[in-house]
């Protein structure tokens, strides 16, 4: 649309045109999108029919020279020519809109499909390498020839920035990167394998060895490691990215770098620094962890209307949860569950303890009796097992279902939180008559303590550690069509992240990247500088967003790896 400074003005010469043309042309150099039609029927409208005449021609040259300072002009032959080229071992499957796989490739790994309506701008190529070569020539000729290149392994972006942009973009898209070799202690995973599959390889080797992830066996292994990665095994191993060892990355000049060659600082921003924002990361060694032959499992749920405690017992948990031993994690899930007329608030205590049952039975007595716990309560069974009892997925499933990539579709709205002090009981209860108030909310409590409170803040780029009681996940649900859907259910969420800014971290209030929320703030294009980036980059990394800045500087100046929640490289 037309800039509104300047649709207050009549325009009585050619001046004045070269002016508002001007300006435009700095917007679109912006990134702002300006239509042509749109120009010239403005235009139309401020002068008379003989004096548009005289300017016409100069309008639309001086647009389309304004479109080549904003926009590259990509010459798909060129492209597809230089990947060739580039390209050590041939052939590079890339597929463009014309292509008859596009679309159920573009959608394939599209978690929220909020971002894959018809109306969505969509990539100029996707780019489907096979191995490192291909990544290397996709860096290369992506940078040669000026197209923003969005990296995406598992697509559970909860704002689609893995694979949507309003500028020309191309997706590389990692999900055939996907080997995994376990070996005794240690395991390379590259970035496009999902979490399930990683599960899956780990438990073919040995039924004591784990590895710390997250609960979603569709999540992709890149993103979930570049931004942190938290699961069932947090308060005893920590995350994802506190394990990782080594990598394997390709850098913005198309270098096969490993921990050594890429140095210290780099390898500290990549594991649990912003998603691409620094390099491609081919693959990832990671430290597997001790697990028991048998553990202990149980969920145990109340419902507001049938329990008078029902609120008291959820404010005991904050209390408890946290200080429980490392082999004992407890999560909370909060949901509006029913039919219209019977609606009422579920609270599911779902339980992971590495130990038998007799054990577990005595901890909780003594740490958290008021949930009363009980033999029959509990299920006994080994870790993998629990992965997919933790996924939700169906008691007489086999191991086989964590192979399956097929991920679910909906559409979603979701943020995060991070609580310092108990949530009072009346806030609480304040809590529960807005969630009365959407259709299908969740809010799922994740503690933390034990090994989380032993790490550094700055140990890697998440900081979120010692004095956190727990992580809240936000997220609303929906299956209706339509922007007029979306927005309210989008509206609802951020009047409930609103209620809760009273109630958990402040100065900055901080948030998960993993969960990237584009409501903390947004860079067009990736063009943001370090003050305007940290708009959202102090709650996401606290203290850390400064030293992500240094390293992104001097590693990627050019500010080529970049998307709209990416470090700034100025």
């Amino acid at each position: 649309m037309i800039p509104k400074q300047y649709s207050e003005h009549a325009y009585n010469n050619k001046s004045d045109v070269l002016k508002v043309l001007a300006n435009c042309a700095l917007r679109i150099h912006d990134n702002t999108s300006i239509s042509v039609k749109k120009v010239i029927k403005y235009v139309k409208q401020k002068k008379k029919k003989n004096q548009m005449e005289r300017y016409s021609v100069l309008l639309i040259s001086v647009l389309f020279f304004s479109f080549s300072l904003g926009t590259t002009s990509i010459d798909p032959g060129k492209f597809l020519q230089c990947l060739k080229l580039q390209s050590k071992t041939g052939f590079i499957p890339v597929y463009t809109p014309t292509s008859s796989r596009f679309s159920s490739i573009w959608q394939s790994t599209v978690h929220n499909i909020r971002f894959i309506t018809s109306t969505t701008p969509k990539p100029e190529f996707i780019i489907l390498p096979s191995n490192e070569s291909h990544v290397q020539a996709s860096v290369i000729c992506s940078k040669q020839h000026g197209i923003l290149m969005k990296i995406r392994s598992g697509g559970h972006d909860y704002q689609g920035l893995s694979s949507i942009s309003d500028v020309p973009f191309l997706i590389l898209d990692l999900s055939n990167l996907r080997s995994i070799s376990v070996d005794a202690k240690t395991a390379w995973v590259q970035s496009g394998a999902l979490l399930g599959e990683l599960y899956y390889r780990i438990a073919e080797k040995s039924k004591t060895l784990a590895f710390p992830a997250g609960v979603c066996p569709t999540v992709g292994a890149g993103g979930s490691f570049s931004g942190g990665g938290y699961g069932t095994l947090l308060r005893k191993y920590g995350l994802a990215a506190d394990n990782v060892i080594d990598a394997q990355i390709i850098d913005v000049n198309g270098r096969i770098l490993d921990r050594e060659s890429m140095g210290e600082n780099l390898f500290w921003a990549i594991r649990g620094g912003a998603p691409g924002s620094f390099v491609v990361v081919l693959s990832w060694e990671i430290r597997l962890v001790d697990v028991p032959p048998t553990v202990t499992v149980f969920r145990i749920e109340k419902m507001l209307r049938d329990d008078p405690g029902f609120t008291s017992l959820v404010h005991r948990w904050q209390e408890v949860a946290h200080n429980l031993p490392q082999e004992l994690l407890i999560r909370a899930a909060i949901a509006l569950v029913g039919t219209e007329e019977r609606r009422t608030i579920k609270a599911s205590f779902i339980s992971l303890f590495l130990g038998d049952s007799n054990k577990l039975l005595t901890v909780m007595k003594q740490g958290f009796p008021e949930l009363g716990l009980e033999s029959k309560d509990c299920t006994k069974m080994s870790w993998i097992r629990s992965v997919l009892w933790y996924a939700g997925m169906p008691d007489n499933g086999t191991l086989n279902d964590l192979l399956n990539r097929t991920q679910s579709k909906r559409f979603a709205k979701g943020k995060s939180d991070y609580v310092k002090t108990p949530i009072p009981v009346v806030a609480l209860e304040g809590a529960w008559k807005l969630l009365m108030k959407e259709v299908r909310p969740v809010m799922t409590m994740h503690p933390f303590g034990g090994r989380m409170d032993e790490i550094a803040e700055t140990e890697i780029p998440y900081p979120h550690r010692n004095g956190t009681l727990f992580q809240i996940q936000y997220l609303t649900i929906w299956t209706e069509q339509g922007s007029e859907e979306s927005e309210r259910h989008i509206n609802w969420m951020r009047k409930y992240y609103e209620y809760m800014g009273t109630y958990v971290s402040k100065t900055p209030r901080e948030a998960y990247i993993g969960y990237r929320d584009i409501d903390l703030g947004v860079s067009k294009n990736g063009t943001a500088n370090s003050l305007q980036g940290s708009a959202w980059g102090s709650k996401y990394f606290k203290s850390n967003y400064k030293r992500l800045v240094q390293v992104k500087r001097k590693v990627d100046p050019e500010n080529f790896f970049r998307n709209e929640q990416s470090i700034p490289s100025n």
